[in-house]
């Protein structure tokens, strides 16, 4: 599943999955892991301009700050 992160820190989060013949996107906001780790689902929306909305209301990152994550293995 493609994934996105900030640039800044690399706790917003964006990924895109395929549910049902349809791209959901899903904003995360993950918490570092001082403060327990673990993330919280902000939202999931069907297009690129809804998730620009999502960010802009929620996140204090936008479109332009997102990089594709590195391959996290473990």
């Amino acid at each position: 599943m493609p994934e996105w992160s900030c640039g800044c820190c690399g706790r917003w989060r964006v990924s895109v999955e395929l549910i049902r013949g349809r791209y959901r996107y899903r904003l995360v906001h993950r918490y570092p892991a001082e403060h327990g780790g673990g993330a919280n689902v902000v939202g999931e929306v069907a297009s690129v301009a809804e998730l620009e909305l999502l960010l802009r209301r929620y996140a204090p990152v936008g479109l332009a700050d997102l990089r594709e994550a590195a391959c996290e293995r473990g």
